[in-house]
């Protein structure tokens, strides 16, 4: 893999736009939300926060990944869901306000958790004396400048020209998915000869970890009997990792390319699985409305 123009304009670009139309469909009620529906919020967060990083720090263990890859794979692990994980609970029918309450509080806490955790996982994986340096501080703010800031700045677009945003907003949420599948498109092109080497290396485990995290997200809302919009919804977030801010700190900030793998591969794979968990949702509620009205 190769960090280039690709890794170091385009990725930080995009991804402030990304968060910028993230921002433009923020209210306040979308963060007081967690606090009137805290047994939903709880359980969200702590399947994002905890049980991801878990399991992918297991099978990082388990697969007996290469150093650079199990770190590739945690970071991809530390990602929120952002914009396209709004977007599969809505096609899915979740409870799309708690996708997005969820995505918005995820998104503040992940400038600070995401490279302290990070850190933890290249000692852990790699060693300190390794030359691959992360500090913490400078990436905390520029993730803070690349994250939170244009949050808050369309926010502040939303509630000073709510016109302007609520148009702006759609175009911008239909570009996050397309251009992270632009991206992902163009890395491949550019690494066409060791694309089906990056499966090989990194296509199984992060299946693996996908399909994982999306039944857990789901099996842990009913087991704690919340509502089947709410279980839909917390699956997708825990399963649909924003594959951008992943690429961000892989190939910009740290400028590994091998790192970059896993979430190249959890990317392309993640959408096959989130549309294959919709038809099955589809499929479910369809046996459902047959059983109760039989034809």
């Amino acid at each position: 893999m190769q960090a280039d123009l690709l890794t170091t304009v385009v990725l930080p670009v995009s991804l402030f736009i990304i968060m910028l139309g993230m921002g433009l469909s923020l209210r306040r009620t979308d963060f007081t939300r967690v606090i009137t529906q805290p047994k939903a919020a709880v359980i969200g967060l702590s399947a994002q926060l905890i049980a991801l990083p878990l399991i992918a720090f297991l099978l990082a263990t388990v697969f007996k990944l290469a150093p650079e890859l199990a770190v590739g794979l945690m970071i991809i692990s530390f990602a929120p869901g952002g914009a396209t994980s709004n977007m599969f609970a809505n096609l899915a029918k979740g409870d799309v306000a708690l996708s997005i309450s969820l995505t918005a509080v995820v998104s503040l806490i992940t400038p600070f958790t995401l490279p302290l955790f990070t850190l933890l996982a290249m000692n852990h994986f790699i060693g300190p004396a390794e030359g691959f340096e992360l500090p913490l501080l400078k990436t905390i703010l520029q993730l803070l400048l690349i994250t939170v800031i244009p949050v808050l700045l369309g926010m502040f677009i939303l509630f000073k020209w709510k016109g302007a945003a609520n148009k702006t907003e759609p175009v911008i949420r239909v570009f996050s998915v397309i251009f992270l599948f632009l991206i992902i498109v163009a890395i491949i092109l550019k690494n066409k000869p060791q694309i089906v080497g990056f499966f090989v290396q990194a296509g199984a485990v992060t299946l693996t970890l996908n399909v994982l995290v999306l039944g857990l997200g789901y099996l842990l809302a009913k087991f704690f009997k919340l509502s089947q919009a709410q279980a839909v919804s917390i699956s997708y977030e825990v399963g649909i990792q924003n594959g951008t801010l992943a690429l961000f700190v892989t190939g910009t900030l740290i400028g590994n390319n091998a790192m970059m793998i896993p979430a190249v591969t959890y990317s392309i794979l993640m959408f096959m699985t989130g549309f294959a968990l919709g038809c099955i949702l589809k499929k479910q509620r369809y046996n459902q409305v047959t059983i109760e009205r039989p034809i």
